[in-house]
This record gives C-alpha cells, structure tokens and sequence, in this order.
C-alpha cells in the first residue's frame, strides 16, 4: 500500500474464512521495502477453477500460464507476486512461473498445472526466480494469514486494502464466498487491470462457475475504468472447494443456481467499485448511465467513451457541469446517436433535452450533486432499448503524481 489513502476508500470487511482454502503470506522481497509480497493460498483436493483473463495482446506468462491452467478446471494452489508483474521478459519470465508452479505443485503433491500464478507491478524485469523461491519455502511453514493479509499482500500502488463477501442457499445450504483485489491504475477492460481472487466452499462444476463469473465479470469488471489502459496482467480466479458438501452445481436447471450466480454477481460487484473508489488519485466516484441506445453493446461502448474522457473526468474533478463534454465523448463514440433527441442529466437534473440546453434548469441542485463524493451522469439517446451503467473516478493531479514516478 502506498500514497495517503483515497478519500473514496472503504473500510475493510470481516471476511470469514472458507473451509478448504488456506492462505499464507511472506516476504519474497521483489522490492525495497519490508511487506510480505507473496501470496500463498493453498487448496483442497477436489477444488474448481474458473477465469477471467487480459484482453491484452502482450500478457505476462502468467497470464498465459493460467490460460492453459483453467481449461483444465482444477486447481490446488494460488501463488501471488506483488510488485514485479513479470510482463514482457521473454523465457526468463515463462521460466520463472515454471519454476513457481513447479515448487509449489512439489511442496503439494499435485501437478503443476494444479497452481496457478499471478503477478502484477512494473513491466519488463524478469521475476528473480531465487527471491519467488524463497518466498514460497518462507510461504510453506507459515502460519496461515486471514484475508485482510492476503488482500495487503497482493497491492501495488493501492492506498487501501479491498474485500467483500457474500452467501447464497444452495441445496439447503449457506454457502460463502469471500473475494480480495487489487488494483487502482492502468484501469480499462476488456477486463480491467486488476488481480482478484474469489474463494467459496459452494461444490461447483468447473464449467458452471466459468459460465457465472463470466457474466457476473460482464457486469462488473468489464464496466469500470479509471485511465483507460489495459493491463498485460489482469487476472480474475474464482476457486469452489466444495467443503459446504451441496450437491455440486452443474448447469443452470441445478437447485440453487440462480441463487448462487447473484452472490457471485454481487461479490464481483462489491469488489468492482472498490477498484475505482480507489483510482490513482481519485476524488469522486462516478457512475454513468447510458439508456435509450441501439443496444446494449452500443450502450456500453458510449458509456465507456464518457468514462475515459479525460474533459469529463477534469470537469467532474473541478466540479463543473461542463456537460458540453458528455456531447462530445457520446459523438466520438463511433455508435449511433441523434444529436437532437439527445438529453443528459447530472444527478436527477435534466441539464440538456432534445439536443439544447434545458431552459432556465436550476444549476444550484447540479453544483450541489457535483461537490459531493458519488457523482451521477445520465444519458438518453432515444433511440431503442439499449442499457449499461459502467463507473469511474475523476481525473486529478494526484493521477499524474503517482504515476510520473511510479518506477523511482
């Protein structure tokens, strides 16, 4: 954790712990600085896997190592590395997983392809294999750490540690589900740049859980930004033990399916926003309604052109209801729009209607809307039934603080 704590930030939940996921945290030493950086949460036998992974067409090798990991749908181990994201380094990085995945898989009895691995920070440094090593015989014999513990070691330049849990009654029973991530620049999807891990003791078939966090991730992850840059890191795991002993779920006719995809649903939800309340420099939370389009994808794609918009962002930063810029980033979009069936609203304030200015609108209730934390647009297109809601933060100096000096 770095930088003074974003005013956004929420405090950390009480997460419980879940049966047949142990964690443990140490200290691998990847930088300057005395934290544990390493992450070992180690999985019971007969544990589900699912994933979310970067759209980027330059992934780190554990990104690609989990790629193959997940097809198989099994998982017995997490190991994560914090401040060297082992992204663009060539053999010297696949080596690296290998050598992880390796060691641990050993320490384990499994197979390789059982642990799964992420890193995340700088780009371009090699992992030292002999630090990811250590680290991981330092993992082995300590005592196991709670989440909170897991969610700190994870973070790079976030200011606060994020979590959130949720349950669901499946088959007559409670089933739990806890998640942590990290992340708070380089915020964009197709998936957002982040590292989140997601632990349940519901019995889960692999490809059941990968169809739930796909669409849960679709809502979520996928509708946040902060800078509008995508990671080569981004990585969301979600691992079933099956230790609530529910018939597992396996397709969507399954008893209690519904009930589980909306805690899945709510988890992502939950730890989504905690992203964005803690972008690089970030004042404000803003959520962007965009309705009336073509569709939802055309929705969603002109939510996220006034999401990246670096004017709106600066306008929402200073408080200015430069709504001007919403015309602007709705125009550039590249999806159908009507400039004069066009409306906009900032809070529940119609600002512009029908491609003008509202007549004589009360600007008071809008600066009053815009001084507060959680900022609302709303856009209405008028032309179908298209929908998306997607969230972002204001652009500050603080973004450009944090990130000139990032590597120093």
């Amino acid at each position: 954790m770095s930088h003074a704590v974003s005013p956004l930030a929420l405090p950390f939940p009480d997460l419980p712990d879940i049966a047949g996921a142990t964690p443990r945290v140490a200290r691998a030493r990847y930088k300057d600085w005395d934290r544990c950086d390493l992450s070992f949460v180690t999985l019971d036998a007969g544990t589900t896997v699912a994933g979310v992974l970067t759209q980027s067409k330059c992934p780190s090798p554990e990104v690609e190592w989990c790629r193959k990991a997940l097809v198989l749908g099994e998982a017995r181990a997490l190991v994560v590395n914090a401040g060297n994201s082992n992204a663009f380094t060539g053999n010297r990085g696949r080596a690296a997983v290998e050598a992880i995945a390796a060691r641990a898989a050993g320490h384990l009895g499994c197979q390789p392809s059982d642990v799964f691995v992420a890193s995340t920070g700088v780009i371009g440094v090699p992992l030292p294999i002999d630090k990811a090593e250590a680290g991981l015989d330092a993992a082995f014999s300590a005592m196991p750490a709670d989440w909170r513990q897991i969610a700190d070691a994870i973070g790079t330049t976030d200011t606060y540690a994020k979590g959130a849990t949720a349950t669901a009654i499946v088959d007559g029973r409670t089933v739990t589900l806890v998640g942590v991530i990290k992340g708070s620049g380089m915020i964009a999807p197709d998936m957002a740049t982040m590292l989140g891990f997601i632990f349940t003791d519901a019995a889960l078939d692999a490809p059941f859980l990968q169809s739930a966090l796909t669409d849960a991730n679709a809502r979520t992850f996928s509708c946040i930004t902060v800078d509008g840059d995508t990671s080569t890191s981004d990585t969301v795991l979600a691992f079933a033990t099956g230790a609530a002993g529910n018939a597992p779920l396996a397709d969507e006719d399954s008893a209690g399916a519904d009930a589980f995809r909306a805690a899945l649903a709510d988890l992502c939800h939950q730890l989504a926003q905690l992203v964005v309340r803690d972008g690089e420099g970030a004042s404000k939370l803003i959520e962007i309604t965009v309705e009336g389009a073509e569709s939802d994808r055309s929705a969603h794609r002109i939510a996220m052109s006034i999401a990246n918009s670096p004017l709106v962002k600066t306008a929402i930063a200073g408080e200015d209801a430069n709504w001007g810029r919403v015309v602007m980033a709705v125009g550039k979009a590249g999806e159908a729009a009507e400039r004069d069936k066009l409306a906009i609203r900032f809070g529940t304030t119609q600002v512009a209607r029908g491609g003008l200015a509202v007549e004589g609108y009360d600007e008071a209730p809008v600066a009053a809307h815009l001084k507060g934390q959680e900022i609302e647009i709303g856009v209405d297109l008028g032309l179908g039934e298209g929908r998306a809601t997607v969230w972002t933060c204001d652009l500050t100096h603080g973004y450009i603080s944090i990130n000139a000096d990032y590597r120093s």
